[in-house]
């Protein structure tokens, strides 16, 4: 079994937040998925996939000197931030930059991306317009994916924004996982969170995540290591518990 990855774009920090808690809440469940295989009842084995959580190149750093930056927005729709700068000048902390063959190589996918005028933002759909030859090769096929975003306001197109994320994995033929409303913090948030996915409302730049949109990004995190789980057996049946 491949590594689940979570992949983002974030200027100032709150889609990284989301891809933290996400990242989080998929290795409680393969830390539960491990306990239960090493019981005696069970005779299985599981080896615990990786976790691997990168970032999209911003556009200066991939369109080779072409118009450099995303530009600044500062609307209701802009996502998390409005200055013109590049993930690395914002974000020192910013995980590395994923690679195409890190994408093959996984076994379920955790996209985020901000809100931009309620689209994916630039870096991510520039990524995705690479994907070309893994879906020639149909390397996503049948693997789990979720979507999260943040946005500036209440109203700022989160799920449209969701939706736009789920339109190429649908292409690549991945499994689109989202978020029952048997989470009871789905009901109860007064910010972010979305069947189609988790997200964050970034009112005033507030870059924390409140307890109900993170208690979200655990649970999704958890349905996607466990969904990626069963399918990687129902795709592979002549294997053991574990990869």
């Amino acid at each position: 079994m491949g590594p689940i990855l979570v992949l983002y774009y974030s200027r100032h920090g709150s889609t990284k937040r989301l891809a933290d808690a996400i990242a989080q809440g998929a290795m409680a469940e393969l830390s539960s998925l491990e306990a239960n295989a090493a019981s005696p009842s069970t005779g299985e084995s599981f080896v615990r996939p990786e976790i691997i959580v990168r970032s999209v190149a911003s556009l200066n750093a991939s369109s080779n000197g072409a118009s450099s930056k995303e530009p600044g927005l500062n609307n209701q729709g802009s996502g998390e931030e409005s200055t013109n700068v590049s993930v690395e000048e914002s974000n020192p902390n910013a995980a590395p930059t994923v690679t195409l063959q890190e994408l093959e190589r996984c076994s379920a996918l955790a996209l985020g991306s901000p809100t931009r005028f309620g689209n994916m933002a630039a870096p991510v759909k520039y990524f995705l317009d690479s994907t070309s030859s893994q879906w020639l090769k149909g390397s996503l096929i049948n693997k789990p994916a979720c979507v999260f975003t943040s946005s500036s306001s209440m109203h700022g197109g989160q799920e449209s924004t969701l939706l736009s994320m789920m339109i190429p994995l649908f292409h690549h033929g991945m499994v689109m996982c989202g978020l029952p409303y048997s989470e009871p913090a789905l009901h109860e948030t007064r910010s972010g969170g979305s069947p189609y996915g988790v997200s964050h409302v970034a009112l005033d730049n507030a870059v924390t995540l409140t307890e109900d949109e993170k208690s979200l990004c655990i649970a999704q995190g958890k349905r996607l290591a466990k969904l990626a789980n069963a399918l990687w057996h129902a795709n592979n049946p002549e294997t053991t518990h574990g990869a």
